[in-house]
């Protein structure tokens, strides 16, 4: 059996992964000492855009959260928060 063989799209929970992203990204731009207004002339982005992303109603591209990674000048990984069971809902049925 192959480990992903039980997984289904249906389960990822994509709002959890979506707030903690943004979460995340605040709390590393805060450790850097940038402000949203800052970061986003860095990257390229509006100062709302970004403060969206922080509050879960925006969900970056990949491309986006590199753009922002490099703005604050760190990898993109580091901007991925750590969440358990990569975002998945618990099924009921069990």
């Amino acid at each position: 059996m192959h480990p992903y063989d039980d997984f289904h799209m249906e389960n990822i929970n994509k709002p959890l992964i979506i707030k903690s992203f943004g979460k995340h990204l605040k709390s590393v731009r805060l450790e850097l000492g940038f402000s949203q207004e800052e970061l986003a002339f860095r990257a390229g982005l509006d100062p709302t855009y970004i403060s969206g992303v922080e509050t879960g109603k925006r969900n970056p591209t990949i491309t986006t959260v590199y753009q922002i990674a490099g703005a604050l000048e760190i990898s993109a990984q580091e901007l991925l928060p750590e969440i358990s069971e990569p975002g998945r809902k618990e099924n009921s049925d069990e």
